[in-house]
């Protein structure tokens, strides 16, 4: 009988704060912007520069650390951790080793088994190394140091992970409660979030954890998926082989599907770890953390449930709806305006999301004004426009964000109320179309469908639809 394998996963994941400035200077975090302008002498690692801690990243990493259920350091400070490589200025990374802000916290995942707890060990605060750009034409490296010295945290899972499922829910489930926090806008693609997968196997019911490697340059939560299911094959085919798994850092390469060794970690490095002497530890008293408390958002699963008990939405809608920061703020603040929670909801549900695929779009690149989308339900609802002019008005309301009364009036877009003018159209189709009436008059309702539908084309589609029906019907009952 072949061996049964489980695997066991810790995440290593690193978020970038939503602060305007760095963690240790004034320099602005902006993504993007040309290479090395966003830089100083504390960022770029200058002699005799010093830093001065932003308060701001505290105040985010409590906050992280309230909702995920961690028990907060009161007296914390800051470690110096010594590497050398070209994208780390100062040859040292200033981070957190000896007392980190929060550790021994949990978030809650929904799995295939039901509810599970996935521990956090530790959270601790840190900067962003700069970065190196391979160019293939010169063959050489270049630095940009316009990512040194962003803040970041780097929320260190247990290993309780079973799965890729269960990673991406934990994964989710982070990216939301850091989303809903504003901390971070947690895009993967342009590494705003950030996770390093340790993976080992094992035999199923042995007490022993298996040696486990860690990989790096994961972008996206199929990679992550991806990366997992291709690694657990690779290791179980070692064993099974009769080989030892080597502790060490892989490369993920999404392309080939296949991860390479980067660098051993069977003698761990010595990172010579001590005390930071230029920043002065951090003391949080129980007032600050009161504060942040009292100032937490409303996060996902409060919002769920409410939708559904106040807007009495399906709980399929309020996933959706919820699923997304932005996305939650359009609905609330379109239906504060309109009071039609339902009408919005299925627009946003329905069409804008067809369009965000369409364009291979998240839900936070919509830029539209809530008041615009509100006013087309209410233009809908007084029967000013039908729905089928209604969409066309909302592909340009998501596009380009146009007022939709204004846009109706000039286009010419409103129901067409003039009975009268309607009859002579109907009369005008019926006559073209003997055969049809034949038919109709011979009991095939479908006849009468192509009527109104020749009836609303030739009206452009801003006839009432119920109107055209019951004088198409009336018209041909004579």
């Amino acid at each position: 009988m072949s061996k049964q394998y489980e695997t066991v996963i810790g995440l290593e994941v690193h978020v970038e704060l939503a602060t305007k400035t760095k963690i240790f200077c004034g320099c602005s975090t902006a993504f993007g912007g040309a290479p090395n302008t966003h830089t100083c002498p504390v960022c770029t690692g200058m002699p005799g520069s010093l830093p001065v801690l932003n308060k701001q990243v505290v105040e985010y990493a409590l906050a992280v650390g309230l909702a995920t259920n961690c028990s907060i350091n009161q007296y914390c400070k800051f470690d110096r951790k010594n590497y050398f490589y070209p994208d780390n200025p100062q040859n040292y990374q200033i981070s957190q080793l000896y007392l980190p802000i929060c550790h021994d916290g949990w978030v809650e995942i929904e799995t295939a088994g039901g509810k599970k707890k996935i521990g956090i060990h530790e959270i601790h605060m840190e900067e962003d190394a700069g970065k190196l750009v391979h160019d293939e034409w010169e063959d050489c490296s270049l630095v940009d140091y316009n990512r040194s010295g962003v803040p970041l945290i780097e929320i260190v899972s247990e290993p309780d992970m079973r799965s890729a499922d269960e990673v991406i829910a934990y994964l989710e489930k982070l990216r939301l409660i850091i989303q809903y926090l504003g901390a971070s806008d947690c895009k993967l693609q342009e590494g705003s979030m950030r996770a390093d997968v340790n993976l080992s196997v094992r035999e199923v019911g042995a007490p022993a954890f298996g040696t486990r490697t860690e990989m790096k340059n994961l972008n996206s939560f199929k990679a992550i998926a991806r990366a997992i299911e291709g690694e657990r094959a690779r290791q179980i085919e070692l064993l099974e082989d009769g080989k030892n798994v080597i502790q060490e850092t892989r490369r993920w390469d999404d392309n080939k599907e296949a991860s390479h060794a980067m660098r051993s970690k069977e003698d761990a490095q010595d990172y010579r770890y001590f005390p930071d002497p230029d920043l002065v530890p951090v003391m949080i008293s129980d007032e600050w953390i009161a504060r942040v408390k009292a100032s937490q958002p409303e996060l996902r699963t409060e919002k769920l449930e409410r939708y559904q008990k106040e807007f009495g939405l399906p709980q399929y809608d309020a996933e959706i709806l919820t699923g997304s920061k932005h996305l939650a703020d359009i609905f609330e603040q379109t239906t504060a305006v309109c009071g039609k929670p339902k009408e919005v909801s299925n627009w946003l549900m329905t069409d804008a999301m067809r369009l965000l695929k369409e364009q291979e779009q998240e839900p936070e690149d919509m830029h539209f004004s809530p008041e615009h989308l509100a006013k087309l339900v209410e233009l809908v609802d007084k029967n000013v426009i039908n729905r089928t002019v209604a969409r066309t008005v909302f592909e340009e309301i998501f596009r380009h964000d146009v007022e939709p009364e204004a846009y109706v009036e000039e286009k010419g877009l409103k129901v067409v109320k003039d009975e009268g003018a309607l009859k002579t159209k109907i009369e005008e189709i019926i006559a073209a179309n003997p055969q049809s009436v034949a038919d109709f008059k011979a009991g095939k309702e479908k006849a009468m469908g192509f009527l109104v539908g020749q009836t609303m084309r030739a009206m452009k589609g801003k006839a009432d639809p119920a109107v055209v029906n019951t004088l198409v019907r009336e018209l041909l009952s004579r």
